[in-house]
């Protein structure tokens, strides 16, 4: 029984060769994938953006850090008009995001999955942002901020801790305990910390509750009277 042969000639290796690294294969390949290849100027439009950002930001951070909390708010906002809607490819292309051994094209499928730069700094403003709203104590705007900074990484412990207590002041105790408990599985090192603020807004709870039922027999007593007085 005869083997069969596999052996190619030379010349057929060089066209098998030329074929696959062509530059109109590798351009097929990225226009199946709706690929766009960005201009120079794009990249730098783009680049110059997160530059902006990471400015806005940080000027933020000094802001809240002396306790100016609108300033902070302001710039936190202005960091935003700046990252949404950033092309995540074009970032990817500077090396601001995905991972460097995909190829352009797993890159490019993948682009939506991928967290870039301006996903990482999205995440800080939006937890940061949710402290100035605690510190005004605007607990709704706290929570919404929070929740932003979560669906970004939903292990944001500081993003969890203001979210819980931000809930807690708005009464929703059990929803607050379950993102304390959330904080305990995602960073055990705080949760002598979630812990705290558990046992903080439990006694919370009472004391409005105690408020409550004082106020429920005064309305009673007042009721009886008034039957008695009939």
């Amino acid at each position: 029984m005869s083997n069969t042969d596999t052996s190619i000639s030379s010349a057929q290796a060089s066209e098998i060769i030329e074929s696959v690294s062509s530059p109109g294969v590798v351009q097929d390949s990225l226009r199946d994938a709706n690929v766009k290849v960005h201009t120079q100027a794009e990249l730098s439009t783009v680049e110059s953006k997160l530059a902006t950002a990471r400015s806005k930001k940080d000027t933020g951070d000094a802001a809240f850090k002396v306790g100016d909390v609108k300033s902070a708010l302001r710039s936190y906002h202005e960091t935003l008009l700046y990252l949404h809607g950033i092309d995540k490819n074009a970032l990817k292309s500077l090396g601001m995001g995905g991972p460097s051994s995909l190829s352009a094209v797993d890159q490019a499928a993948g682009a939506k999955d991928v967290t870039t730069e301006a996903d990482i700094i999205l995440e800080k403003v939006y937890a940061n942002m949710s402290a100035c709203h605690i510190k005004q104590e605007n607990w709704k705007r706290a929570v919404d901020t929070a929740d932003k900074a979560l669906g970004k990484n939903a292990a944001n412990s500081k993003a969890l801790f203001r979210k819980a207590k931000a809930l807690g002041e708005l009464g929703f105790f059990e929803k607050a305990e379950t993102a304390l408990n959330e904080i305990k599985k995602v960073a055990p090192n705080e949760a002598p910390m979630a812990d705290a603020e558990l046992a903080r807004q439990k006694m919370m709870d009472r004391e409005r509750q105690k408020v409550h039922d004082q106020k429920m027999r005064g309305w009673l007593s007042r009721e009886k009277k008034q039957v008695a007085s009939e």
